[in-house]
């Protein structure tokens, strides 16, 4: 199977606990769950419908503060997408609170096309790219939505790149979960679409920015 983000011969990694077939890039470090078992949309979409996310939730509600407080410390922007908003748009209304003008878009809850013929100086996407077939694809299309010094950040629990803590990983759990990403990743894909890395926290969080 070749690799998605940089097209490399990758390794099958099977897992027996979840009977599953992941596939591990040792080049740019990707590792993609195999396709015959990917859930339905309407499973997928079932899976959101359970989750937790809403501004009653307070860890949910820090996580995304002290997202926001990485990705703005160093920033001046004013129109923001958040693509992948989720049932909720949490972020959105927190992004407001800091007098900032945003939209946000969700392939599910908020499905209007919002973005077209426009750009934004922030385009923000929070647990969104670990459920994606073709992040590369999507990368690109988000750097097409950014103002000239425009910034895409993005949040995603990244990998160690070892099969044994992989195996153990919760995050692999979710049935909606099919790819995973380390910084290196990341930076392998942000390069064909045209981005750099601004920076990263070496957990979950990454900057973008068009080169």
């Amino acid at each position: 199977m070749k690799c998605a983000i940089c097209n490399t011969q990758t390794a099958s990694l099977e897992d027996t606990q979840l009977n599953k077939v992941f596939f591990h890039c040792y080049s740019c470090e990707l590792i993609f769950l195999d396709k015959k078992f990917y859930v339905s949309c309407i499973d997928e979409k079932n899976q959101y419908d359970h989750h937790n996310n809403s501004l009653e939730n307070e860890g949910y509600v820090k996580m995304f503060n002290d997202f926001l407080d990485f990705t703005l410390e160093s920033l001046h922007v004013k129109s923001v997408l958040d693509f992948g908003s989720g049932p909720t748009p949490v972020l959105a209304e927190l992004l407001k609170r800091r007098n900032l003008h945003v939209e946000y878009f969700d392939k599910f809850y908020q499905p209007k096309k919002v973005y077209e013929n426009k750009k934004y100086d922030l385009i923000t996407s929070t647990e969104v790219f670990e459920h994606l077939e073709n992040p590369k694809e999507v990368l690109n299309f988000l750097a097409n939505h950014l103002t000239p010094n425009g910034t895409i950040s993005l949040m995603t629990l990244f990998h160690t790149n070892t099969k044994e803590d992989f195996l153990k990983w919760w995050y692999r759990r979710d049935p909606t979960h099919i790819t995973f990403f380390t910084p290196k990743t990341i930076e392998t894909m942000a390069k064909e679409c045209g981005l750099k890395v601004q920076k990263h926290d070496n957990k979950r969080i990454i900057l973008l920015s068009k080169v």
